[in-house]
């Protein structure tokens, strides 16, 4: 009887620690904006450029990586030298920004759900082409409509657009910060 007991317990436990195992943990929150925030490649005070940021939180690190543009942020997604052990990726919410000047500290979302607009007449902060993130889609319409550009997801945001080869991109070469990852000459 006493071996059908511990077994029994040693299932218990072996089914519990299964449950445990799968269990997904739950994104990091961002961090709010604050004058401590350096562009992870253009080594500049985020508080200094106009337009949305990003912040993307990794695995093997408690700190974001913050990003003078959103648009930066993604291009540190599809870039195959950058750790890809992403925790979340924060995007300033401009359905919720004070202005363009002034995205605000706090109102980040989701880069995964957000909608962004591209091929607007509006400059990241950097002065490239912008990904501008909204967390509501009729926002992002409205924006689209007054600065032009069309609406899309995460997902459908051509990497030819982020990387600098999609007309209107700023031309052939990756931009990324100021020309590129830190150490890099411009192009």
């Amino acid at each position: 009887m006493k071996t059908f007991a511990l077994i029994g317990v040693a299932l218990g436990t072996i089914a519990l620690a299964a449950c445990t195992e799968e269990a997904p943990k739950a994104p990091p929150v961002p961090r709010a904006l604050s004058a401590e925030a350096v562009g992870h490649y253009c080594g500049m005070n985020l508080l200094e450029h106009k337009g949305p940021k990003g912040q993307i939180i990794l695995g093997s690190s408690s700190e974001p990586m913050w990003f003078s543009s959103a648009r930066d942020a993604f291009s540190f997604t599809m870039l195959p030298d950058e750790a890809k052990d992403i925790r979340a990726i924060y995007v300033s919410d401009m359905a919720k920004a004070p202005s363009w000047d002034s995205p605000g500290p706090t109102n980040w979302v989701d880069a995964r759900k957000a909608f962004f607009v591209i091929g607007s007449s509006r400059q990241g902060g950097m002065g490239a082409p912008e990904t501008i993130p909204f967390s509501d889609r009729v926002a992002a319409e409205k924006f689209a409509v007054e600065y032009g550009g069309r609406v899309v997801t995460f997902e459908e945001v051509p990497k030819d657009y982020v990387l600098g080869s999609e007309p209107g991109a700023g031309g052939a070469e990756p931009h990324v910060g100021h020309g590129g990852p830190a150490g890099s000459p411009s192009p």
